[in-house]
């Protein structure tokens, strides 16, 4: 199995036990952390905790305690930015969009050859040409 990445709602969704998230996407995380490849991109923290501070969404336990706790889950690895995730971000093929943190997560995915679990629709359109490997939620 190719490891997997999870968009940021992936990500707050599995820790919430939303219901956004279905059992078999459940089960295809779970068994991608099995084998240690189960990625969060560094940025995805940041808009944790910008959804937070807008309140965007609302946590049972503060924040740093949270995001601490999950990446602790076995199986779970925090993909830092790197320098040549950074450069990737800004030389994405075929203009993808300037949202700077989407930019970020698809340049982690291709750096790291993941498979992106995202619900966003650009990011999936962008896969459709084939320039990131993405599951649709």
């Amino acid at each position: 199995m190719k490891g997997l990445l999870l968009d940021t709602h992936v990500w707050i969704w599995l820790m919430e036990g939303s219901v956004e998230l279905s059992r078999k996407k459940q089960q295809m995380i779970d068994e991608a952390a099995r084998h240690s490849i189960v990625g969060i991109a560094a940025i995805s923290v940041w808009e944790m905790a910008m959804l937070v501070e807008k309140g965007r969404i609302k946590l049972e336990k503060p924040l740093l305690a949270w995001v601490q706790d999950s990446l602790a889950l076995p199986g779970i690895e925090l993909k830092p930015l790197t320098p040549e995730i950074a450069v990737e971000s800004s030389q994405l093929p075929d203009g993808f969009h300037g949202d700077s943190a989407d930019r970020l997560i698809v340049a982690t995915a291709r750096v790291h050859q993941l498979t992106l679990l995202t619900y966003d629709k650009k990011i999936l359109r962008y896969a459709e040409e084939e320039y990131l490997s993405a599951i649709p939620i």
